[in-house]
């Protein structure tokens, strides 16, 4: 067990071919949505950047130092395309991004409650757990592992409607399986990426029984197209549902 947490630890592992013999909750949304999607590869664009660049600032800063970004006004300049080609990048983030992400990181650490359970003298970052949840092995990385919760961060378009971006993207079943993986809430610390007002949202037992409710649901498909004894055939696939 402890070598597979500690090779789970490497990124290139976690989201490689070893991490794939799990299920996670990025799995979630195709296995509810769309199972012909299950595990077709995402390629990496800037929105994915930003937020890594975000979460690397507060969690891994030896990262994020290596960052790389170019000074342009868009992605559409001259120099900017000419700098791409050269360096073999499908995209690169812009200076003025950086300095806007670095500047979320920033409020959020300014703020003495947000500071003192993020920089907790306990906390561990970056903390992979893998468990069997209905019968099928999971996976999850903590962004922080307090003594006394989870911590997850997260940024958002619009904070004051958290509470249901938690139910449009899978938070709620996210919060119930990083309980289940590592024994504590899981609790969201969150920044609005425009006004940069900061909150703090705690899933209710409500919340926690929808996302195990997903779950489930989730693990009935994956057992139904994707296992190993599997008789049926993802490309008959089709929704079946009242209105």
């Amino acid at each position: 067990m402890m070598d597979v947490l500690e090779k789970l630890r490497d990124d290139d592992q976690y989201y490689g071919k070893f991490g794939s013999q799990y299920l996670s909750n990025s799995d979630i949304g195709n296995l509810l949505s769309n199972p012909k999607e299950f595990r077709v590869k995402r390629e990496d664009n800037p929105a994915f950047a930003k937020g890594r660049y975000f979460h690397q600032l507060i969690l891994e800063p030896e990262k994020a130092a290596e960052f790389k970004s170019f000074d342009s006004s868009s992605r559409n300049t001259k120099g900017y395309k000419e700098y791409c080609l050269e360096n073999e990048l499908d995209f690169v983030l812009l200076d003025k991004e950086l300095v806007e992400i670095k500047s979320w990181a920033d409020t959020m650490l300014s703020n003495f409650d947000f500071f003192n359970d993020i920089r907790h003298d306990e906390n561990e970052y970056e903390v992979p757990g893998i468990k069997e949840i209905g019968g099928v092995m999971w996976k999850g990385k903590a962004d922080i592992v307090h003594p006394d919760m989870l911590i997850d961060l997260k940024t958002t378009g619009n904070i004051n409607d958290f509470k249901w971006s938690a139910r449009k993207y899978n938070y709620d079943s996210q919060a119930y399986i990083y309980e289940q993986l590592f024994g504590k809430p899981l609790v969201f610390y969150v920044i609005d990426k425009t006004s940069k007002m900061l909150g703090i949202f705690k899933p209710t037992v409500a919340t926690l029984d929808r996302g195990k409710e997903k779950v489930i649901k989730a693990i009935e498909v994956y057992n139904k197209f994707f296992a190993e004894d599997s008789p049926n055939d993802i490309n008959n696939y089709f929704i079946s549902e009242e209105i």
